[in-house]
């Protein structure tokens, strides 16, 4: 099964369009709140290397970016590769 993780805030309208994109495909997905707990701002941001932007959106362990690089992924081809690569 796929992993996908979406760190998040709850004012980001980019974070609403990455949740309906992924929902749209069936994907499901662990959303991490970074508003609310600093620590996973931190491990986002390690993880991301230094992106402070939200939604930061990882598949299967790899990050993929933000909403935009989400679509991106999509249109390339790229989501359907991690999806396959399974972590």
């Amino acid at each position: 099964m796929n992993r996908v993780e979406i760190y998040t805030t709850a004012i980001c309208p980019y974070c609403v369009s990455a949740k309906q994109f992924l929902k749209q495909k069936g994907l499901a997905f662990e959303e991490v709140r970074v508003d609310i707990d600093p620590a996973r701002r931190e491990e986002m941001l390690a993880r991301s290397a230094g992106r402070r932007t939200v939604p930061q959106i990882f598949v299967n362990g790899a990050h993929v970016g933000g909403f935009d690089d989400l679509v991106g992924a999509e249109r390339s081809g790229r989501l359907r590769e991690l999806m396959e690569a399974q972590a």
